[in-house]
């Protein structure tokens, strides 16, 4: 027998119910009092006026981001031209491409020393403190992109084995950025526009991929115009010049320059204040280091700093049970959410080349010379990054201190499902002739709202709601949980996206399931991960200790009765027969305080402050 549903009316955020209300009461007077407690110096950064070292961080922070988004993405532009050079087939009518081992290595290594950068820099940055090994990073990635240039063999194996070897130290100095990056520069910050300075140096990934794009067709058409050759069709080995060998070299190479010019300033930039009060316990060198910065005088609160440290709150590891209590949830939405939008944004971008020719957009291969693909290929890829990839990532800049994490995550979700369902649904209808401008279109739409969505809050969250001497481990462990996603988009779509029709799947790999349904796969792995940012709190607003006083409130709040769900609708009337409710219980496993208040927030940031999202408790099934 199932007992009626207990139903109580909210008509604002502030009168929810009674419980919520005391919750919310309490957790006020608690934060009031964990301010009181809070060191000067920190309280100094977190209401600071925009400043020029705010600009300058972000700035060599976010340089280290161009050259991360540079390197990872534009193999995807020289790939078919190392198929043409090194595995050229006599005979063949098509140009000669990369087998599919071979391919996956290519696209994919850099992926995994990415993963095992981010855990492994993520946690050292804990250890060691986050400016010392942001040099470490930033002088593997500069080494790796020159020597990844600099590939060398006797024959294609040995070019292919030591490209694919110092891609993979590449990514691994490239994974040390993700973590020290979004870290350094949340704690940097004020609180009221914390979020749109990491964002900033996030979206230097966007002119970073811009600039991939950009290099590729400058290089190509200087080497295309001087050395010219014929189409592979007239004349298959005349179609690819020796020098065309240079060209990809160069490419890969450039992306090493903007890192280095930036290392000197990296070195310069001293501790953050949160590491080396709160985590180093040194609160004379933290004040000396802001009072520089901010040009105010700090006072030291040494005893303070101690007593802050050898609180039992602040005792818990990372594989306790405390942890998991307080932050589970949070680092199971962090992390997955990060690992669904991977697989989608890392298989569109790297594979672009081949959607565009199945589509028709890029002529067929055997029509061009090798140089001339290098440069149709860059210039699809471009226009995608200046209409979708880039204007997204400063959209998520202006706005998402004005309307939410929250808010932005869900609606790109949201809006990449939609889209990728408009893509796959009508599918053959783009693919005829007249028609791929349309697909151009929507195509970039999911990029505008991956970028304006998951791809930036999933990178900014983590560095936000975690504690300081754990926040750079949990970040690496959420970004390291996205390469993951990565990894199965880049080597997975290289294979699922194969024509269903084994006849006419590209020579060496067996049939896919097609392009249609793999946007259909993507399209799910979309809506999924809108489900999951209902783990993730909201952290707009608030200071780094007071999203974690909050996280510690919740966490000691009494557990929901048992095989109870909580549905939250957002931004709707309710039916007519419910009456509207925002039931909420701090410790429900997927919805609770987190969901209905980000629930709430989101509804006030769409401009209803009156038309309140609604909780639904259905009870325990009772035998």
């Amino acid at each position: 027998m199932v007992a009626s549903p207990r139903l109580a009316c909210s008509p604002s955020r502030r009168s929810i119910s009674s419980s919520a209300i005391s919750h919310q009461v309490g957790g006020e007077e608690e934060n009031k009092g964990s301010m009181s407690q809070q060191l000067q110096v920190l309280n100094a950064l977190d209401v600071a006026k925009t400043q020029w070292y705010h600009f300058t961080a972000i700035v060599i922070a976010g340089m280290g981001f161009f050259t991360d988004a540079y390197d990872l993405f534009c193999i995807s532009l020289v790939t078919k031209l190392l198929g043409r050079i090194y595995y050229h087939v006599d005979g063949s009518p098509t140009p000669g491409s990369l087998p599919p081992q071979v391919s996956a290595a290519v696209n994919g290594v850099a992926f995994v020393g990415t993963l095992s950068g981010q855990l492994f820099f993520g946690w050292l940055g804990d250890k060691m403190g986050r400016k010392r090994v942001y040099g470490m990073t930033l002088m593997l990635m500069v080494i790796c992109s020159i020597a990844s240039g600099l590939s060398f063999g006797h024959d294609s194996k040995g070019v292919v084995a030591t490209l694919c070897f110092f891609r993979f130290w590449l990514g691994f100095g490239i994974g040390g950025d993700y973590p020290l990056s979004a870290t350094i520069m949340s704690e940097y910050a004020n609180k009221k526009t914390r979020g749109a300075f990491i964002a900033a140096v996030f979206a230097m990934q966007g002119v970073g991929i811009l600039a991939g794009g950009m290099v590729a067709i400058v290089i190509s058409s200087a080497f295309k115009n001087r050395f010219q050759a014929p189409p592979y069709a007239i004349d298959p080995v005349g179609s690819t010049v020796p020098q065309a060998d240079y060209v990809w070299r160069i490419i890969l190479m450039f992306g090493s320059l903007p890192a280095a010019l930036t290392y000197y300033w990296r070195m310069k930039m001293p501790e953050t204040a949160r590491y080396t009060a709160l985590v180093a316990q040194n609160a004379k060198l933290a004040a000396s280091d802001m009072s520089k910065v901010l040009q105010v005088e700090i006072e030291e609160e040494q005893s303070k700093v101690e007593q802050i440290a050898n609180a039992p709150s602040n005792a818990f590891g990372l594989f306790s049970r405390e942890f998991l209590r307080r932050h589970g949830l949070h680092l199971l939405g962090t992390a997955t959410t990060w690992f669904l939008l991977d697989i989608a944004f890392y298989s569109q971008n790297l594979f672009q080349k081949d959607i565009f020719s199945a589509i028709g957009w890029i002529p067929k291969a055997a029509t061009m010379n090798a140089l001339e693909e290098v440069f149709r290929i860059a210039r699809a890829q471009s226009i995608i990054a200046l209409c979708g990839t880039v204007p997204g990532y400063w959209f998520t800049v202006g706005l998402i201190d004005i309307i939410g994490r929250f808010t932005i995550q869900i609606l790109g979700f949201a809006m990449m499902t939609i889209f990728m369902l408009g893509l796959a649904i009508p599918y053959h209808h783009w693919t005829t002739s007249g028609h791929q401008i349309g697909f151009v279109v929507m195509y970039a739409f999911t990029f505008f709202f991956a970028n304006f969505g998951p791809n930036s809050t999933t990178f900014i969250v983590p560095a936000e709601i975690f504690p300081a001497r754990l926040r750079s481990t949990c970040h690496g462990i959420s970004a390291a949980s996205g390469k993951l996603g990565a990894i199965i988009g880049s080597f997975g779509f290289l294979y699922l996206a194969q024509n269903q029709n084994p006849a006419k799947a590209d020579h060496g790999y067996p049939a896919g399931i097609g392009v249609r349904n793999s946007l259909f796969l993507l399209a799910g792995c979309n809506l999924l991960g809108l489900l999951f940012t209902f783990l993730v709190p909201e952290s707009k607003g608030r200071s780094l200790e007071e999203i974690r006083t909050r996280s510690h409130r919740s966490a000691g709040a009494p557990n929901p009765k048992p095989n109870s769900l909580v549905i939250v609708l957002l931004g709707l009337p309710p039916p007519p027969h419910l009456i509207p409710i925002a039931r909420r219980y701090a410790s429900e496993p997927f919805c609770g305080d987190m969901a209905a208040a980000n629930a709430i927030s989101m509804a006030s940031s769409l401009g209803a402050p009156r038309r309140m999202p609604f909780c639904l408790l259905l009870p325990p099934v009772r035998g």
